[in-house]
């Protein structure tokens, strides 16, 4: 069953609704306009005869093998009953991320305890952070025997968003210069590190310090955007970063580059919209990895770098043992994967 409809649940819901090996049996929705309608008009498909519930009691009483949880924020109260009532779930929601840290000791153990009651898994999983940290560099690493750095950089270029909200009051592009960039060194830390950390263990490290970083760079002229005109001498761009540090050595890195234009005060390497990764050691080498998408047509397909990997990975946490996964816990999760039978001892 699929648990929420946003952007990217709508797209995770088409894509069950598509596979031949997944069977739809419930939708939970939000929304008051989408309860009672089918879900396959919820995602531009056919229809299905599943009609979308807001209720929680309903949902639960599907007894599915597995449900796309995907809200806007976490209940702790229903992903525990879902896990105890025998239902695996794949999610979205950073806090499940890696092993359930970021959930904090004793919520993290009211999962494990879900989980050993009805004998599921949860794994949470994503584009960035999750694939981005957890699924590429794997493969990288596999070339190195002694490597000595990780560095990841997202790059965004939002020059082409229509949302004024978003860019000029949300994200703080347009204004002056002087603004903490704590907020988003704590989102960045919130958001990575534990993700981070993960890599850090596979390359064989051991993080003691998490810094992080944030500065601006300023537009030298007058620069119109799908949100609006940006004024010269006012936010261009954003350049976060989050490093993991053993006995004072850089290890681990992510740098968030988000920017309006590339006409700046400072000399900053953009790269296309997409992610860049550096790997230093005895086999050192870079990667560009672009969306060849225009910019324009961005939020139209974005939905899917995040929706995609948590429908093919039903199969495999339907046959992994009960606990909170990680990547390592699983196979190479492709999009034919096999429905292996599920023969778990509850």
């Amino acid at each position: 069953m699929q648990w929420a409809t946003g952007n990217v649940g709508r797209r995770a819901l088409r894509e069950v609704i598509r596979h031949p090996g997944l069977d739809l049996v419930g939708v939970r929705v939000y929304d008051p306009t989408k309860v009672g309608r089918d879900a396959g008009t919820l995602c531009g498909e056919a229809p299905t005869g599943v009609l979308a519930t807001d209720s929680d009691d309903a949902i639960l009483a599907l007894d599915a093998d597995c449900v796309l949880y995907m809200p806007a924020a976490l209940d702790l109260d229903l992903l525990c009953a879902l896990l105890q009532s025998g239902t695996d779930v794949v999610t979205t929601r950073g806090e499940l991320a890696v092993d359930g840290s970021r959930l904090g000791p004793t919520d993290r153990a009211r999962v494990l305890e879900a989980c050993a009651t009805g004998g599921t898994s949860v794994y949470a999983t994503g584009s960035s952070p999750g694939f981005i940290t957890e699924i590429l560099p794997f493969a990288f690493l596999s070339l190195q025997r002694r490597p000595t750095a990780v560095r990841i950089w997202e790059f965004a270029d939002m020059s082409k968003r229509d949302s004024p909200q978003m860019i000029f009051d949300l994200m703080g592009f347009g204004r002056p210069p002087g603004a903490s960039p704590e907020g988003r060194v704590r989102h960045l830390l919130g958001d990575f590190a534990v993700s981070l950390s993960l890599l850090a263990d596979a390359a064989g490290w051991s993080i003691d310090t998490w810094r992080g970083s944030g500065d601006v760079a300023l537009a030298r002229g007058d620069t119109r955007t799908a949100a609006g005109t940006l004024t010269a001498g006012t936010v261009g761009a954003q350049r976060t970063t989050i490093v993991g540090l053993q006995d004072g050595s850089e290890k681990v890195a992510f740098t968030a580059c988000w920017y309006l234009t590339r006409d700046l005060d400072h000399d900053w390497d953009l790269g296309a919209t997409g992610w860049r990764m550096q790997v230093d050691g005895e086999a050192p080498f870079s990667l560009d990895l672009a969306f060849p998408v225009p910019l324009e047509d961005l939020n139209d397909w974005t939905p899917a770098y995040t929706a995609n990997r948590p429908v093919n990975a039903v199969p495999y946490v339907r046959a992994a043992a009960p606990g909170i996964l990680t990547a390592l816990d699983l196979p190479i999760v492709v999009p034919a994967g096999p429905l292996p039978p599920v023969d778990r001892a509850v």
